[in-house]
This record gives C-alpha cells, structure tokens and sequence, in this order.
C-alpha cells in the first residue's frame, strides 16, 4: 500500500483522527476531482478575474463551430453536421468543466446542448450578442488577454511577440502568420472540430519559448544603456 500524506496528514495511521473530519472531506475530494478532471485543476497561469474559469474543471477552448449554418461546406467540403460537432464537444466537455468559444457560434439553440458548467463567447464577425445572452455565462467583444502569455481573439492578431494568440476565423489555415507572433488555430475545421485543453496546453510547454513582456522591456533597455555607454566610450 502506497502512503498517501496531505498537509502532515498520514493516511496509512490514525493521525488523521486529529484533523477535523470536514475538512479532511474537503481535502480528499479536490483529489478526487483532480484525478477525475484532467490537467487544468487549477491553472494559476490564469489572471485572476479568470481563474474561476478551471476551479471545478478543465477549460477547453474551441472556435468557429458555425452550428447549422447554411454555408459551411462553401468553407470546407467536409464541413460535418452541427449535431455531430456538439457530440465531439461532449465527448471532452465534463458537466463540471468551462468551454470557450472564440466566435462565430451559429445556430444558438445548439449552445443548450453542450453541457459545460461555463461557458464563454468572444463575439465573431457572424455573431450578434443579443441572440446569445441567456446561452453564454460570459461575453466578450473583442480580444481577451487571460494571462501573461495568453491572449484570446477571433480574428489573429498580430505583432504581440510575448504572447500566444489563440484565435479562429481562418478557415483555409493559410493565414501569413508573422515571424515573431505566436499562434494557435482552433478554427473548428481546423482543428478536427475538438475542442483543445487550455490546461495541457501549457503543460505541454506551449509558452515556454514565448519572452513576456517584462523581459522585452527589460533586454531593450539593457540594449540601450549598452548602445549609450559604448558611444560616450567612443567620444571620450
């Protein structure tokens, strides 16, 4: 038998009598979901306003599902019917996990039948917030920077070297992304029409050639004094 201890607390003993019985409870059952849940439990990568986001499960994201709209398979051929496309959402989606769609929904009496805790909409170029409100638990007009390295949009954007953009809405996947810009597309057709883990994403190192911000900010001043110091060297 492999000994479990949490917090000082050793499950192979009796010294767990010691601690209270509810909190215990309260402990063995985070590890419970988190065996259960995947690997988004909890993402702290996350800027806190989103953070709730993963509290009780894993965050997939997803974009341009189009669900039932006439001109799909003027996209692409294979194009595969709305009710299929919420089966694959809800072969991954959990009751308890978040889902995030990043525009471009279609038809929104398909949005009842995905079945996450939260859902999420970042408005596409189709969409019209009033046909969504009551659907969505969060909506968003435009770019959502979530975290340090994170930004979440529609439509790509570019120019932001300390960051990943997670965007849809190029549906030939031939878009001239910049040298310089990261980006992730999760346009439906794109991506095989499966929503992608936010959580094992970043577990799988996903940011990790990505510089942030500060240290852009920090190496370009660095050059500076360096360029300045080398030429008051010059002069003298």
């Amino acid at each position: 038998m492999n000994r479990i201890i949490i917090k000082n607390v050793d499950l192979k003993t009796e010294t767990y009598r010691a601690v209270d019985r509810k909190r215990l409870c309260l402990i063995l059952y985070s590890i419970f979901c988190s065996s259960l849940i995947g690997d988004d439990y909890v993402i702290l990568t996350l800027y806190e306003p989103f953070r709730h986001w993963s509290e009780t499960g894993s965050v997939y994201i997803l974009s341009d599902p189009h669900l039932g709209d006439s001109d799909c398979k003027l996209m692409d051929p294979g194009w595969i019917e709305p009710e299929e496309q919420v089966a694959r959402i809800n072969a991954l989606v959990m009751k308890n996990d978040t889902f995030v769609c990043l525009g471009d929904v279609g038809d929104a009496s398909f949005v009842k039948q995905i079945r996450a805790r939260k859902k999420i909409l970042l408005l596409g170029n189709h969409d019209k917030k009033k046909d969504y409100k009551g659907l969505f638990d969060e909506i968003y007009d435009g770019p959502l920077l979530i975290a340090e390295k994170i930004l979440l949009s529609h439509e790509p954007v570019y120019g932001l070297p300390w960051c990943l953009n997670i965007h849809g809405h190029d549906h030939s996947n031939i878009e001239s992304y910049k040298e310089g810009c990261k980006h992730l597309n999760l346009a439906a057709n794109v991506c095989g029409y499966t929503p992608v883990s936010l959580g094992k994403l970043i577990k799988g190192g996903i940011l990790s050639d990505i510089t942030s911000i500060h240290r852009i900010t920090i190496d370009r001043a660095t050059e500076k004094k360096e360029k300045w110091h080398g030429e008051a060297v010059s002069d003298n």
